[in-house]
C-alpha cells in the first residue's frame, strides 16, 4: 500500500459507502468514471471491504500498532 495515505483510503471508503447507499435507494452512482447499478451491488461490497481493510491498516499503523518487532532469541 506504498503512497496510499490514511486520508485517501478513508475517502474511497467513504465513496464506496455512498455508493452503497445511492444503490440501496434505487439510484445509479459513479466512481472513477464507472456507472455502477443495483446489480452491481457486489462489486460495491467488494470495495467496501477493501478500502476499509486499508484504514484499518492504515489507522493501526498511525496509531503505533501494527509494528514488527524483530528480535533474537537468547540475545
Amino acid at each position: 500500500m506504498a503512497g496510499i495515505t490514511l486520508e485517501q483510503a478513508q475517502s474511497k471508503l467513504d465513496e464506496y459507502l455512498a455508493a452503497e447507499s445511492a444503490v440501496l435507494s434505487g439510484q445509479a452512482y459513479e466512481i472513477a468514471g464507472r456507472s455502477l447499478r443495483r446489480a452491481d451491488l457486489d462489486a460495491i461490497h467488494a470495495g467496501i471491504k477493501i478500502w476499509n481493510e486499508r484504514v484499518q491498516t492504515l489507522s493501526a499503523a498511525a496509531e503505533g500498532r501494527g509494528r514488527v518487532i524483530v528480535g533474537r532469541p537468547g540475545g
